[in-house]
């Protein structure tokens, strides 16, 4: 076995393990990968995880200065942090902010480009390898270019300091067209030749046909756009207010709470770890479609 594969076969195997997989089992696994790979696995993991440990481990001290390692040790206002930082600084409220937008943004997302996907494969659209190629084009286009134009229709519209602000702007994605036309085309097209022979409609094969059987790649596909639309922080800070905001904006506000004149990083930690923790557990639970969409499956 491969490096690349252990590295992807590593979850599943700690899933075994944590089944209670035997120990002959086990060792007989680590003789077969090599002590070493496993070794070298475990190393990396442990040093991407370093920082977010640092964070936990500061989220509970008092100051959250670290200047050497004995300053590592965990500390015991976990309890106050946490609630300081999300009752009497009200950090819920960000979040359930950046939960609200990034919903409606999956939702909308995919809805927008469900139907795009379908007229760009299955209609005899005029041009439609040049619609495609337009669609791609706007990946060209950089973030910061689009802030004038987006914020002065945004505004034109009246949709400053609402939720329409946050949302509708990212409701069209051309790299979900393009992951979902890739799927869409591997699917065979006798499919589609018995639906127009039944009567199906467009909409109704799009519902009963291709949503079911791409159930896989919609979840990994809405995953990456959660984690895309939770961590917003330029474009919420500018188009809306305080009671809009975002988890990423009130991170700031966090670290703006100054004791005896310096930052307050147990808090900014406090908040940092809150932040990371709901694209987390759904990483962490829907592992399997998210691999699947990157076309990285357990053989």
């Amino acid at each position: 076995m491969t490096l690349l594969e252990t590295i992807v076969d590593a979850p599943n195997r700690a899933a075994e393990y944590l089944r209670g997989e035997r120990t002959g089992d086990r060792f007989a696994r680590l003789r077969e990968d090599g002590l070493a790979v496993h070794a070298a696995l475990a190393s990396l993991v442990l040093l991407l995880l370093f920082p977010v440990l640092v964070a936990i481990v500061v989220s509970t001290k008092e100051s959250g200065i670290v200047t050497g390692l004995a300053d590592l040790a965990p500390g015991g206002n976990a309890y106050d942090n946490y609630y300081r930082a999300l009752v009497e600084l009200e950090f819920y409220r960000y979040m359930l902010n950046s939960l609200v937008m990034a919903s409606v943004i999956v939702v909308g997302k995919l809805a927008v480009s469900l139907l795009a996907v379908l007229a760009v494969v299955y209609y005899r659209v005029p041009y439609k390898d040049f619609v495609f190629l337009f669609i791609l084009f706007t990946l060209l286009l950089p973030v910061p270019v689009r802030f004038v134009p987006l914020y002065r229709l945004v505004t034109g519209l009246g949709w400053n300091n609402t939720v329409f602000a946050i949302t509708v702007p990212y409701l069209a994605s051309a790299t979900t067209v393009f992951v979902l036309r890739q799927h869409f085309l591997s699917i065979p097209p006798s499919l589609v030749e018995n639906a127009k022979l039944d009567g199906v409609g467009p909409l109704e094969f799009l519902w009963r046909v291709l949503i079911p059987m791409s159930k896989g790649i919609l979840v990994g596909v809405s995953v990456i756009i959660f984690v895309y639309a939770w961590n917003q922080y330029l474009w919420p800070l500018v188009i809306v207010g305080d009671d809009l905001q975002v988890a990423q904006v009130g991170l700031g506000r966090l670290r703006g709470q100054a004791q005896a004149g310096e930052v307050a990083w147990a808090l900014t930690m406090t908040g940092s770890v809150l932040t990371l923790l709901p694209p987390l557990v759904l990483l962490v639970l829907f592992r399997k479609p998210l691999l699947e969409t990157f076309s990285i499956q357990r053989k």
